[in-house]
């Protein structure tokens, strides 16, 4: 069956739980989650994730096996892959390819929404620079 969600710009997401970005793991500041698609919808090999870093936040730096396509809805930041870093802003698109260490971050003054779309059955992170994979999360 399908079904609309509806945003509220930075606020959340009509009837969807935010949720930690993580329980535990390497550094990272003023990020959740919205978990839009995908958890329990049968049928979509993919989710599809709403994150929201607050302004002069960042996600952490990491890598994993696969890849995933993130889409900047609102807002201004930065993107790390590997050693370059570019400035993002609305609609951007980022390709983060398998193994590519990357990492998110929100301009001082503004909030970033990105919306990440990746496979359901994936990998775990792992901190980039690690080759051992971080226990849960």
């Amino acid at each position: 069956r399908g079904r609309v969600v509806t945003s509220h710009q930075i606020s959340g997401w009509e009837g969807v739980e935010e949720r930690p970005y993580k329980e535990r793991g390497e550094e990272f500041r003023g990020v959740v989650r919205h978990l839009l698609v995908g958890g329990g919808d049968p049928g979509l090999a993919a989710e599809v994730r709403c994150f929201s870093v607050a302004a002069g936040g960042w996600t952490s730096f990491e890598r994993h096996g696969h890849a995933h396509a993130v889409v900047v809805l609102t807002g201004r930041g930065r993107v790390r892959l590997g050693e370059e870093e570019h400035p993002l802003a609305p609609f951007d698109l980022v390709y983060v390819a398998p193994e590519t260490p990357h990492r998110f971050s929100a301009d001082p003054a503004s909030p970033l929404g990105p919306l990440c779309i990746a496979d359901r059955e994936r990998d775990r992170p792992r901190p980039a620079g690690s080759e051992t994979p971080r226990a849960g999360a």
